[in-house]
C-alpha cells in the first residue's frame, strides 16, 4: 500500500513536537522551582523514617521539578552528601514515580488548542511583571503552553495514520506485552522522560492510533527505561549511591512483572473507573500510568526495609578506607538545576571545611604544652617520665602515617582546595535563576569559605612556626600558663565545632549561640591576659622567659575567636527571613 503523505514530514513534525514538548516540562520545572522556593528546603528536612512522609514529599518534588529520573538522580547526590539514607530514598522513589504521572493527567486534558493563548499569557506575565513569584507563574504557564503546542504538532503530523493500515497492523502489535515494554523502555531511555513517552502514548490515543490494550505495557515499558537516567548518575559514584540505582530498577521491574500478566484485566478495570467520568482511551492511558504506579508505591512500601536488606545484600557495606585525597564531599554538578538543594550542598561541604579546622586546632596546642624537653626535665629520667614522654602524641589520629604537623598540612591544603572548589560551585549557582534570598545566602557563604580559609592561614602560617621559636626557648610555660592557653583553646575549638554543628543541622540557634559566647570569650582572654602580666610583675621566670610566644599564641587564638562570630554573624545575616522566622529562636534554649 502506497503512502499519500510524507514520512520525513511525519518525522520532522513528531521531533519538533517532542522537542517543543520537552522544552514546555523544563519552563514549566523552573517556574514551579522557583514558586516552590525554600519550601523545597524544609520540606526534605522533615524528613524522618515515616516512610509515609517520603512517599508524600517524593510526589511534591516530583511534580516540582518534573522528572521522576532527575529526582532520582538527585537522591544519588543526597545519598552520598550523608543527607539521606536508603530507607528514606527508598520511599521518595515510591513517591516520584506516582508524581511522574501527575504530568500525564494535566497532558490527558485537550487543551491542545488553547496552546497559543497560554504561550501568550505566560510571555506577558514574564514580560509585564516587576517581581519573581509573578515571573514564575509566567514560566509554568508558558511552559505549559509550549507542552501542549508540541503535542498539537505532533497530532497534526500524525492524522494521515489513521488510514494507514500498516501502521494501525504495527499499533495492534504493540499489544503484545514484551513487544510494547521494549519499545517504551528504549523510547523512554533516548527521550529521558516518561512523560514524553506517555505524551506521545495520549496523542496516538487521541487520534485513535493505539488501544489501552497496547497502550499500557508501553507505559510499563516507560517505567522500566526511565531507570536509565538514575544508572548513568552511578557511574563511579559511591556504594551507598549505587544501592538508591538498584532501589530504583528493583521497584520498577518488580512493579511490571506484577502487572504484567494481566494486562486485559487491569484495562478492564481500567474503563470500568473510565464508565464512571466518560472518559476517552487518552484519559484511560494516563489514568493507567496513575494507578500502576500509586499501586506499585502502596504495595512495596509496607516492604521497604526488607527491599533494603536485599539492597544491602548485593552491596553491603564496606569499611572505608581513609585516605590522603584532597576532593570535594557534597557539592554536585547534577543539583545545580535545583539551586536551593545545591545551596545546602555547600552547607554541608561547609560544615566539613570546620570540621577539617577543628582537627588543625586540635593537633596545633599538642607541641606547646606537651614539649618532651621539659616534661623529661621536670620528672627526671626515670620510668614515669619515659612513660610520659610516650603518652604525648607525635602521630595524626586520623592519618597515623603523618607526624601531627604533617596533618595540619594536609587539612591546610584540603581547606585552600576546598575555598576554591565551593566559591567557583557559588559563583555557577548565582548564574541561575535564583531569588533575592538566595542571592545573598550565596554570597554570604562565599564570604564564609573565605573566613574559614583565613583560620586555616593563622593556624599553619601563625602558629606553627611559633613551635619552633618555643622550642629555642630556655624555659617551658609555667603550670598556670599551659592551663589558661588549654582552657582558651578549648573554647575556641568550641566555637568551631558549633560552626560545623550549625551548618550540618541548618540550625540558627547554634549561630546565636556563637555570637552570644564571643563576648564571654573575650572576656576570658583578657582575663588570662591580665593573669600572665602579674605573673611577669611578680617575675616568675617561666613567665617572663615564655611571655612573647604565650602572648602571641594567645593573640592568635583570639583572632579564630573573632574570625568565627563573624562566621556566625554572616551566616545569621544571609539566611532568608522566612527560615529564621521557622526557627523561632530563643538563644536562651542553646546549651
Amino acid at each position: 500500500m502506497q503512502a499519500d503523505f510524507s514520512w520525513a514530514n511525519i518525522f520532522i513534525g513528531i521531533a519538533g513536537g517532542l522537542a517543543f514538548f520537552l522544552y514546555g516540562m523544563e519552563k514549566m520545572s523552573e517556574g514551579m522551582k522557583g514558586t516552590a522556593g525554600n519550601q523545597m528546603r524544609s520540606i526534605l528536612a522533615s524528613l524522618t523514617k515515616n516512610r509515609v512522609v517520603a512517599l508524600i514529599v517524593g510526589t511534591f518534588v516530583t511534580v516540582v521539578i518534573q522528572s521522576s529520573s532527575a529526582t532520582t538522580v538527585m537522591l544519588v547526590s543526597f545519598v552520598q552528601a550523608g543527607l539521606l539514607n536508603l530507607v528514606q530514598c527508598m520511599g521518595i522513589i515510591l513517591g516520584a514515580d506516582i508524581g511522574t504521572t501527575i504530568t500525564a493527567q494535566m497532558v490527558a486534558f485537550k487543551l491542545t488548542d488553547y496552546a497559543l493563548l497560554m504561550v501568550a499569557i505566560g510571555f506577558l506575565l514574564k514580560m509585564l511583571a516587576k517581581t519573581k513569584k509573578p515571573k514564575d507563574i509566567g514560566d509554568i504557564i508558558l511552559g505549559f503552553g509550549i507542552l501542549f503546542f508540541g503535542m498539537k504538532l505532533m497530532s497534526d503530523v500524525m492524522e494521515p495514520l489513521r488510514t494507514y493500515a500498516p501502521f494501525i497492523d504495527l499499533m495492534k502489535d504493540m499489544e503484545n506485552p514484551f513487544m510494547g515494554i521494549i519499545i517504551g523502555a528504549g523510547f523512554t531511555a533516548i527521550v529521558q522522560s516518561s512523560s514524553a513517552t506517555t505524551g506521545v502514548l495520549i496523542v496516538l490515543a487521541q487520534q485513535g492510533l493505539i488501544s489501552l490494550e497496547a497502550g499500557i505495557p508501553v507505559i510499563f515499558g516507560a517505567n522500566i527505561g526511565t531507570c536509565v537516567t538514575a544508572g548513568l548518575a552511578v557511574i563511579g559514584a559511591s556504594r551507598e549511591a549505587k544501592r538508591v540505582a538498584i532501589a530504583h530498577v528493583m521497584f520498577k521491574i518488580a512493579g511490571v512483572c506484577l502487572f504484567v500478566f494481566w494486562i486485559p484485566q487491569f484495562a478492564d478495570i481500567i474503563r470500568i473507573l473510565a464508565n464512571q467520568f466518560d472518559s476517552g482511551t487518552a484519559r484511560q492511558i494516563a489514568n493507567a500510568h496513575t494507578i500502576f504506579n500509586v499501586s506499585i508505591g502502596l504495595i512495596f512500601l509496607p516492604f521497604i526495609s526488607f527491599f533494603s536488606k536485599i539492597i544491602y545484600y548485593i552491596f553491603p557495606k564496606k569499611e572505608k578506607k581513609k585516605n590522603l585525597e584532597i576532593v570535594t564531599f557534597h557539592i554536585d554538578d547534577a543539583m545545580l538545576e535545583t539551586p536551593v538543594l545545591a545551596i545546602d550542598l555547600v552547607r554541608l561541604e561547609i560544615s566539613r571545611m570546620a570540621n577539617l579546622l577543628g582537627r588543625m586546632l586540635n593537633a596545633i596546642i599538642i607541641p606547646f604544652i606537651s614539649d618532651k624537653k621539659y616534661i623529661a626535665k621536670q620528672a627526671g629520667q626515670d620510668e614515669d617520665a619515659r612513660l610520659l614522654i610516650k603518652e604525648v602524641p607525635t602521630r595524626d589520629q586520623i592519618f597515623p602515617e603523618l607526624s601531627l604537623l604533617e596533618g595540619i598540612d594536609l587539612r591546610e591544603k584540603k581547606i585552600d582546595f576546598l575555598e576554591e572548589k565551593i566559591t567557583a560551585y557559588l559563583a555557577r549557582i548565582a548564574r541561575r535563576n535564583i531569588t533575592k534570598e538566595q542571592v545573598r545566602e550565596v554570597f554570604g557563604m562565599v564570604s564564609i569559605v573565605k573566613d574559614m580559609e583565613s583560620i586555616g592561614d593563622i593556624i599553619h602560617r601563625n602558629m606553627i612556626p611559633l613551635i619552633t621559636k618555643k622550642k629555642g626557648l630556655h624555659y617551658d610555660f609555667c603550670d598556670e600558663g599551659k592551663e589558661e592557653l588549654l582552657i582558651y583553646q578549648s573554647k575556641v575549638l568550641k566555637q568551631i565545632n558549633l560552626i560545623r554543628k550549625a551548618f550540618a543541622s541548618t540550625d540558627l540557634k547554634i549561630a546565636y549561640h556563637i555570637v552570644k559566647k564571643e563576648k564571654k570569650y573575650l572576656d576570658l582572654e583578657a582575663k588570662y591576659r591580665a593573669a600572665h602580666l602579674e605573673r611577669i610583675i611578680s617575675e616568675k621566670q617561666e613567665s617572663v622567659g615564655t611571655s612573647r610566644v604565650h602572648m602571641e599564641l594567645m593573640d592568635l587564638m583570639k583572632q579564630i575567636l573573632l574570625y568565627s562570630a563573624n562566621i556566625a554573624q554572616t551566616y545569621i545575616g544571609s539566611t532568608p527571613e522566612k527560615e529564621k522566622d521557622d526557627e523561632n529562636i530563643d538563644i536562651t534554649e542553646v546549651p
